[in-house]
């Protein structure tokens, strides 16, 4: 395409982070902006706020004070905060959180965060909406109205890019993804039963990059009984007990859980609910862009 789809305002300080965020949002769909070698990369952002579609944001570096400024400017914009998963709200309810060992997954936490910014703004309780921003904002910049105008809503959450699938990644990137998934599905694992905001925030992140990737289903199943192999043979080589491992399971259904509650959000909502008994004659040729699951295996 000759325009990028999404404008990303990087407010990231640390430049050895912003060059590693830049090297995974390549291709024409992603242009990041550096503005956190900026003086005051906020106040160039509420500046410029006609050009930008998401905010890449590093976790603690915005202060509350400022937070609230922006809220009062109707300046919220969807969110990726880059740090720990601890469960925190840094900038907005609607923002999506990735850890830094984990940055191949950012392509698919700006689609997320695009969509769920753009839901709940739907919904009436989106971020634009929230502090008193809608009576502050001009209506021709509302983020909301401008990014479903420009983008389409079913273009960014139901129709996702098929260039992004797993199995339609290279086979360097795709093992990339995989070890990134499988770090950030051992995160919500030991963050389960010990911190449920953490590990909410940790099933959000990996959920939304196995959507967006097209993670087969099958493959999800196989991640978390790998890494319950390795705390279990961890746990008797260190002689402590490992029978309380099998309560994990309630992970793996909650993964699951989230994971159908995504697919049946991506459903567009003119889709007709009956289907004609010859539509089952035969079975139709899966699209890139089906709303269901894959099932094969990588």
């Amino acid at each position: 395409m000759s325009q990028p789809a999404l404008t990303i305002a990087s407010l990231l300080s640390d430049p050895r982070l912003e060059r590693a965020c830049r090297s995974w949002l390549k291709g024409g769909r992603y242009r990041l902006e550096d503005l956190g070698s900026l003086p005051d990369p906020v106040q160039e952002l509420i500046q410029r706020r006609d050009t930008f579609d998401v905010v890449l944001l590093q976790q603690g570096s915005i202060q509350p004070a400022v937070v609230e400024e922006l809220r009062q400017q109707g300046l919220l914009l969807p969110a990726v905060v880059v740090g720990e998963v601890s469960g925190r709200v840094d900038y907005h309810e609607a923002e999506v959180h990735l850890p830094q060992d984990q940055l191949e997954q950012i392509a698919y936490s700006v689609d997320a965060a695009v969509s769920r910014f753009l839901r709940r703004g739907l919904a009436g309780s989106g971020a634009d909406g929230q502090a008193g921003g809608a009576s502050a904002t001009p209506e021709p910049w509302r983020l909301t109205n401008r990014l479903q105008g420009r983008l389409g809503y079913l273009g960014v959450f139901y129709k996702r890019d098929p260039s992004l699938f797993l199995r339609n990644l290279p086979q360097t990137e795709r093992d990339e993804l995989l070890r990134s998934l499988e770090r950030s599905y051992r995160d919500l694992l030991i963050s389960y039963f010990k911190d449920p905001a953490a590990a909410n925030q940790a099933i959000e992140s990996f959920v939304h990059s196995a959507f967006f990737s097209d993670l087969p289903i099958n493959k999800v199943v196989e991640i978390h009984v790998d890494l319950i192999d390795v705390f279990w043979k961890q746990l008797k080589l260190e002689g402590h007990k490992n029978d309380f491992l099998q309560d994990y399971r309630l992970a793996l259904l909650d993964v699951m859980a989230h994971l159908c509650e995504m697919y049946r959000r991506s459903v567009p909502p003119d889709v007709p609910l009956r289907v004609a008994p010859e539509a089952f004659a035969q079975q139709p040729d899966q699209d890139d862009n089906s709303p269901m699951p894959s099932q094969e295996v990588i």
